[in-house]
């Protein structure tokens, strides 16, 4: 931070910039939270605009935390374990957090019975040994805590399932297919899984007025089916060599 505070002040000095210091306060905000306050970064009070500075930056305590609590195989199927209120106490006062305990050992051997990693024969073999994996909660609260969704595209030959942060326009999710695709956006066809899970096909959700077509300030939803529509002959913004843009 020092390093990054003293390069921000010669900026200040030679240009001026106002972007540079913005960032400068945002950067003496991060040190007093982490030399006097004793706080990760990820417990303060962030703008929009404060958050884009601090991703340049990546600091370690911004990240979120899931703590995963490795216990016995037995104490796991017996829920009981004398450690874990302890855990739960510190972590609640110390910046809290999911805590999911599992048991590594446990997990092993439900893979082992499987025979396959498929969701369905693990946990098959998981009840068998009389507790349920927690594999699948430790993938779902991983990506809830990094507020990840998904949307889908589909056609004839294929479905494939694309991740995006939550809160992402339409364009931005375009562009995780393709640059192409968010450089030239024009629209975005729209459809909810639930509506086609239920209604059991594209022609009925369209009958129901419920495939939408969507534009710029479409903030995408977690299983959405969506189909875009852009323009390649879009020409790209010119490229700043100079910051790696």
């Amino acid at each position: 931070m020092d390093r990054v505070i003293e390069g921000l002040d010669q900026i200040i000095k030679r240009k001026n910039e106002k972007a540079a210091k913005d960032e400068k306060e945002v950067m003496l905000k991060c040190k007093s939270m982490i030399l006097e306050e004793k706080k990760p970064i990820r417990d303060g009070e962030w703008d929009s605009k404060e958050i884009e500075m601090l991703n340049k930056h990546l600091f370690m305590t911004s990240k979120p935390v899931v703590y995963l609590v490795n216990i016995g195989r037995d104490e796991y199927i017996n829920k009981k374990n004398k450690y874990l209120p302890k855990i739960q106490e510190w972590i609640k006062n110390n910046g809290g957090g999911p805590m999911l305990p599992y048991s590594a050992g446990f997990e092993q051997e439900v893979l082992a019975n499987a025979g396959s990693p498929e969701k369905a024969a693990r946990d098959a073999a998981a009840k068998e040994l009389g507790a349920a994996t927690m594999i699948h909660k430790i993938v779902t609260t991983g990506y809830r805590t990094l507020r990840l969704i998904h949307y889908f595209t589909a056609g004839e030959d294929e479905v494939k399932c694309w991740t995006i942060r939550e809160g992402t326009k339409a364009p931005g999710a375009a562009g995780v297919i393709h640059t192409d695709f968010e450089r030239g956006f024009i629209c975005a066809e729209v459809q909810k899984f639930e509506d086609l899970d239920r209604l059991g096909s594209e022609a009925e959700v369209r009958a129901n007025g419920l495939y939408l077509q969507k534009g710029k300030d479409y903030e995408c939803c977690d299983g959405d089916i969506m189909f875009f529509k852009f323009n390649v002959t879009a020409k790209a913004k010119k490229i700043d060599k100079a910051e790696g843009k």
